[in-house]
């Protein structure tokens, strides 16, 4: 399963709302949206057809997420389903899930791209091959580390992996404590030093056992019932995961 075959399934389980992308490119992830959406690159080419009500904002995410009311063109002002897959640094990777989580419920689904380079060099900061990942990787380990209340969970696509992070939490505002010190340690020049799990897939999960949760049937009717911040009846709903991302951690 590729990134697109996921993010299609993802769009037919949770049926959201609403869709919001970073890195629009030429649209092919976009193009599966068929909802009210914003696609936000400073530099997209989109050739795809899209079949949905959309805004798209020439810009960066920094800049977009910075103006006054960046989701002004959604008829709610909520996320249900955001797709990062922008500049293939971990920071700008990272921000990104900060800002949207901003505009979530407990419900919100958020996916990142390009989470398992297959090889050291996929993996370097400055791109020396085709196909390239950067060490966005590195976003995941971050939110593991600074937020062990999300539930992020690596998933193993093809070719170069996904990251599908669950129950965020809008009261904290767009504030990650402990960023600066994790920056600090994480940007260091190439050869980035990849850890052997993420090279080896070793604790990502299957995206067909991900898709089979019965979590995913739960959510459009959860929206109307939870508040940001009580992610508990969420995550009672994807107890599978939960279990799961426990003992591929351990």
């Amino acid at each position: 399963m590729n990134r697109h075959q996921l993010l299609r399934s993802l769009h037919r389980l949770t049926r959201p709302r609403t869709y919001l992308e970073t890195g629009v490119n030429l649209g092919h992830s976009l193009a599966l949206s068929r909802v009210p959406s914003i696609g936000v690159d400073p530099a997209f080419t989109v050739r795809a057809e899209l079949q949905a009500d959309v805004h798209l904002a020439r810009t960066t995410s920094d800049e977009f997420f910075a103006r006054r009311r960046p989701l002004a063109h959604l008829p709610v002002g909520v996320l249900d389903l955001a797709f990062v897959d922008g500049m293939h640094l971990a920071e700008y990777a990272l921000r990104d899930v900060v800002a949207v989580e901003r505009f979530t419920l407990p419900t919100s689904v958020v996916v990142l791209d390009d989470m398992l380079p297959r090889t050291v060099e996929e993996a370097d900061r400055k791109r020396r091959t085709h196909m390239w990942t950067g060490d966005v990787y590195k976003a995941a380990e971050a939110l593991r580390r600074l937020r062990p209340d999300l539930l992020v969970l690596d998933v193993d696509t093809q070719p170069t992996g996904t990251c599908v992070v669950l129950f965020p939490d809008a009261t904290r505002g767009g504030v990650l404590e402990g960023y600066d010190e994790w920056l600090a340690d994480a940007v260091v020049p190439d050869p980035q030093d990849v850890p052997d799990h993420v090279l080896r897939r070793t604790r990502a999960v299957d995206p067909e056992r991900l898709l089979a949760s019965p979590g995913w049937a739960r959510l459009p009717e959860l929206r109307g019932e939870v508040r940001p911040g009580d992610s508990g009846p969420v995550r009672e709903a994807f107890a599978d995961l939960v279990q799961e991302a426990a003992a591929l951690s351990g």
